[in-house]
């Protein structure tokens, strides 16, 4: 048997991840007639049937079961070898991948980029905006500007800050209602909150705020509708003050708690950290946050 595809194996291992043809074809940009053959031509290099036919789709045989390890390996090395590959480029043109949280990469990222673009016009710069964690080795993207530490060893990782954390809400809004003078009085009030996500109940519970989901009468997971919600007076929420003190119709409440900061990471892969854009762009985000984050 000649050494296997990995085009073939790469089919494979979707369909198995996947669960359908039709999922695995987008996970990886091919057509489902396309992973169709792919997955018979390793049949026949193998000479063994890799998936039957289930009410839920693509279900693997137990043969196929038994390559899965093996086939993820090959994936993690194609991939390793890919970053490697990426890492050695040296010139300071082409595209670099940056992910950061919806406020970060709405609020603060398009200035900084801006005048990155006007420094380095032959660096293409991609945006990702998430307030999910992106996979940096498996290249999800180059460089992430994060709001908590890192976990993974193969990561470089340079803290660059705290972002201090409080209660706002439009001048507009407390002519109305009349201002927070304690945290009781925050019950009274319309707070601007999520919505599935429990996090800042959480959050406030430790300062002991007890809060219900109910309580907040102004939700969304989606932290920019959160944060229009609080410009147009639709409530108190919490912001970063170096957000908020950028728009003078927004006033702080002061009632002693004390939140804790959010730490700014920015986080690269081992491997791309030798590529030249990847570094310059790294460089220049890394000197930029900092002097956002001192003011």
């Amino acid at each position: 048997m000649n050494s296997l595809d990995w085009t073939l194996v790469r089919s494979f291992l979707a369909v198995v991840e996947c669960g359908s043809l039709s999922k695995a074809a987008k996970s990886i940009a091919a057509t489902q007639p396309t992973l169709s053959r792919h997955v018979r031509e390793l049949e026949a290099e193998l000479g063994i049937s890799l998936f039957t036919r289930s009410v839920q789709g693509l279900d693997p045989t137990a043969a196929a079961l038994g390559l899965i390890e093996d086939a993820r390996a090959m994936g993690a090395a194609a991939e390793a070898l890919n970053l490697k590959a990426q890492g050695r480029s040296q010139q300071l043109s082409g595209t670099v991948r940056v992910t950061a949280s919806v406020i970060v990469g709405n609020l603060i990222l398009p200035a900084l980029l801006a005048t990155l673009r006007q420094a380095e016009p032959n660096i293409q710069i991609e945006i990702v905006t998430s307030d999910a964690n992106q996979n940096l080795l498996r290249r999800d993207a180059d460089i992430a500007i994060r709001m908590a530490e890192p976990t993974q060893n193969a990561l470089i990782a340079r803290k660059l800050g705290d972002t201090p954390m409080g209660l706002f809400g439009a001048k507009g809004y407390f002519d109305r209602r009349g201002r927070v003078t304690s945290v009781a009085d925050l019950q009274s009030h319309d707070l601007i909150g999520l919505d599935r996500s429990d996090v800042l109940i959480r959050g406030l519970a430790a300062y002991e705020v007890k809060l219900a989901r109910d309580d907040f009468v102004l939700r969304s997971d989606d932290q920019m509708v959160g944060w229009h919600l609080l410009l147009a007076g639709g409530g108190i929420g919490i912001a970063q003050v170096l957000l908020a003190s950028r728009h003078s119709e927004l006033e702080q409440v002061d009632v002693g708690l004390q939140f804790r900061p959010l730490p700014v990471w920015l986080v690269m892969s081992e491997e791309v950290r030798s590529s030249a854009r990847v570094r310059r762009v790294a460089d220049f985000l890394s000197d930029a946050l900092i002097d956002v984050l001192r003011g």
